[in-house]
């Protein structure tokens, strides 16, 4: 430890200093430190995750600069990285479990949720062409004022065609917040969103860990299948392709045979019954 960092803890309450001393410790004792934003989460719900988590992360919250501080003050490789994705209402996680399948956890106890004025889009918002419940009137007005085309049909207002009406990182004010609302539009989620991810001396951010299951599993299955079939063409005999590739020697072999007019054991029932055709053939033309 060098000696800003003790003149650091020095300066620090006696409270706040077993703060960063139980953070250093969880620190040591977990392979897997995550950072998490707490920003806009109602209490209930994070009582309910933290009842989710029970026995299989262990979630320690404190202030930011504290949270800063064991990390600047930790010896664990490259972790103090971690640190610039200290933001909004930090917490720490610390878990056995591997990076992604944390995030896959987190993530299911993540609910869909308005946005309120003031907030930050957390993606690009877009209102869809389409019905709407609103009745002719000035709502109309509304949506033309946000360049949303508008107009009615069967007594309803109807959105003419998408618009993006956010860009990621866009503040929402007022007006846009009420109108989203009323269109039943949910662009938040909320719930613990981790932010990043320590392991073995790598920063891994939340774009990595958000992975697409269902996308990486067909992925998998066509480069088997592409696998085995460039196998197919260039006849490498591999467990996967040795019966399909005696199954297609022996079409091929049947075929060679026949068009050589070699007998086998397998084609001269074949062979016989078509020189008996064109006997017969034969016979019928000349009338014998």
């Amino acid at each position: 430890m060098t000696h800003d960092n003790k003149k650091g803890r020095e300066d620090v309450k006696p409270e706040k200093k077993q703060k960063v001393d139980e953070i250093l410790g969880l620190i040591d004792k977990y392979p897997i430190v995550g950072v998490v934003n707490m920003e806009n989460l109602p209490a209930k719900q994070l009582a309910n995750i933290r009842g989710q988590l029970r026995g299989k992360v262990v979630l320690c919250m404190t202030k930011k600069k504290l949270i800063k501080l064991a990390l600047e003050q930790c010896k664990k490789q490259n972790i103090k990285a971690l640190e610039e994705h200290v933001k909004g209402m930090p917490a720490l996680l610390f878990t056995d479990s591997n990076p992604f399948a944390l995030f896959k956890l987190l993530k299911k106890n993540r609910s869909k949720a308005y946005i309120k004025p003031g907030q930050e889009s957390p993606s690009e918002i877009t209102v869809h062409a389409g019905a709407t419940n609103f009745a002719p009137g000035p709502v109309i007005g509304e949506l033309g004022s946000m360049k949303i085309k508008a107009g009615i049909e069967n007594g309803k207002v109807i959105i003419k065609e998408d618009k993006i009406v956010a860009r990621e990182g866009d503040v929402v004010n007022d007006k846009m917040a009420s109108l989203l609302m009323r269109l039943g539009i949910e662009p938040m989620e909320i719930g613990l969103s981790l932010v990043a991810v320590y392991e073995n001396g790598e920063i891994i951010g939340s774009k990595v860990l958000d992975i697409d299951e269902d996308a990486y599993k067909a992925q998998i299955r066509l480069a088997a299948s592409e696998s085995i079939n460039l196998a197919m063409f260039a006849a490498i005999p591999l467990a996967d392709t040795i019966k399909m590739l005696l199954g297609k020697a022996h079409v091929e072999a049947k075929a060679v045979a026949k068009e050589a007019k070699v007998m086998t054991s397998e084609n001269v029932g074949e062979e016989l019954a078509k020189a008996e055709a064109e006997m017969q053939a034969i016979k019928a033309a000349t009338k014998l």
